[in-house]
């Protein structure tokens, strides 16, 4: 009943995620000039200039693009016949709802802990192909359930190795360039160069929230199956091979010795411009799309299979090109208007060093709601953060982590990014949502308890 109701309302009430950008553009101008202190026509240009500024913030196009990159190699990773072959092995292992659950739950997380694209697309064609396994052997299932564990890696995705505020800390500078026209000149050389994944992905904290959420969510599915009623469902039994090669391409598009050539050059190039950097755990998003670029070519036939993947996988990326730089330009205006100051100042008056990740991990859920993007999140977000635990003395990668765990979870309950699931399901959001929520629900309570005890 109360999933029903909670979808009805996006149905009815919520706009599509790029009105809600512009609206969210234009509350921050109007934040800006009640809070400023020219509250005349010039103090109106300003908050325009402030916007314009961010909105081509040259350093944020550039993290934009590498967001972009990283969503569509995932997705033409998964889209190559390796990969494929491997989810049709899959797909035998799975005889019931029980089992199934369990299946395309623990793998789907596993991949979206490296590649969050690549989940998203893994986990959703696993649970078609399930669901067509099952029906072709007459057997009784519920496939939203199924459907639900393939969306489960967005709720992990965020503090695996392509997680969006992780990923990017790691890089040298920044920080510095983040907090630049908020923190004094003192305060910025007190930040870290760079917080590399030891202290944030691959510590031991996160390891274990990630192993617990690995356990408990395929268990909660489990339970959830074991009673769940069996759906009708029927699929249209088409073949679609992605990687087919283009008979009438040219010869060097066909070629897989130059595209397994060509793709090991860069896995070779990859190691010696950063295995240095790898061995220290200091993965930034230009190193893990050079990696994806030179391994997808190699699971790919050829350069024709790769372009068919390519153009396939790239109409996901629409979002993050448009919605990006109206993010920048809130994030413009709110660091040069004050508006960061101003609300790090509010969570550092109602929060201690305890509470803040707390506040954080809530606050970040809230603004997933509204702005489904974690490298859009993190750049409005980031140096709320950053400033706030400067002032309570909070570890960075904790707050990071923080941020990355509230925005994860209500990806349960936004329906933006399981676009691309229900695509391919054919499973509507109705249907989908009840099971999600439940997801989030224990999710939330392991994060929480991450966040207090680790």
């Amino acid at each position: 009943m109360i999933t029903r109701h909670i979808t009805a309302f996006y149905q009815r009430y919520f706009p599509s995620p790029f009105t809600i950008a512009i609206l969210l553009t234009l509350v921050t101008m109007m934040l800006a000039f009640v809070a400023g202190e020219d509250k005349s026509w010039f103090g109106v240009v300003s908050i325009f200039s402030y916007w314009e500024q961010g909105i081509w913030n040259n350093d944020l196009l550039v993290f934009a693009y590498q967001m972009m990159l990283i969503l569509v190699l995932g997705h033409v990773l998964v889209l190559s016949s390796p990969m494929q072959a491997v989810i049709r092995m899959l797909t035998k292992y799975a005889t019931t709802t029980q089992n199934a659950v369990v299946l395309v739950s623990v793998t789907t997380m596993l991949v979206a802990f490296f590649n969050w694209g690549l989940g998203l697309i893994y986990g959703a064609i696993l649970a078609r192909q399930i669901g067509e396994h099952l029906q072709r052997s007459g057997r009784s299932f519920n496939y939203p359930l199924i459907g639900a564990a393939g969306y489960s890696g967005l709720m992990v995705w965020h503090g695996g190795i392509s997680g969006s505020a992780p990923i990017k800390v790691a890089e040298s500078d920044h920080l510095l360039s983040l907090m630049s026209g908020v923190m004094s000149s003192d305060h910025i050389l007190r930040l870290p160069q760079s917080i590399n994944f030891d202290q944030t992905i691959f510590s031991t904290g996160n390891l274990l929230i990630f192993l617990t959420v690995l356990i408990v969510i395929p268990f909660t599915l489990n339970r959830l199956a074991k009673y769940a009623p069996s759906t009708k469902v029927y699929f249209n039994f088409e073949e679609k091979q992605i990687d087919k090669p283009d008979e009438d391409g040219n010869k060097l598009d066909r070629s897989r010795l130059l595209s397994f050539g060509f793709g090991s050059i860069i896995l070779i190039a990859f190691w010696m411009q950063y295995g240095s950097a790898l061995r220290t755990l200091q993965i930034t998003p230009n190193m893990l799309n050079f990696f994806m670029l030179g391994l997808a070519l190699i699971l790919h036939r050829n350069f024709s299979s790769f372009g068919a993947a390519t153009s396939k996988a790239i109409v996901g990326t629409s979002g993050i090109l448009i919605q990006f730089p109206l993010y920048f330009g809130i994030m413009g205006i709110m660091k040069s208007a004050g508006l960061v100051v101003f609300f790090s100042d509010f969570f550092v008056s109602i929060s201690t060093a305890i509470t803040l990740p707390i506040f954080t991990f809530f606050s970040a859920g809230l603004v997933n709601i509204f702005v489904p993007s974690g490298g859009g999140q993190w750049a409005i977000q980031g140096p709320i953060i950053i400033e706030s635990a400067q002032q309570l003395g909070v570890p960075l990668p904790k707050m990071v982590l923080a941020l990355a765990y509230g925005d994860q979870i209500t990806n349960m309950l936004q329906p933006f990014w399981a676009l691309p699931l229900l695509g391919i399901t054919q499973i509507k959001a109705k249907d989908l949502l009840p099971c999600t929520l439940i997801m989030m629900i224990v999710g939330a309570v392991i994060f929480i308890l991450g966040l207090l005890v680790i």
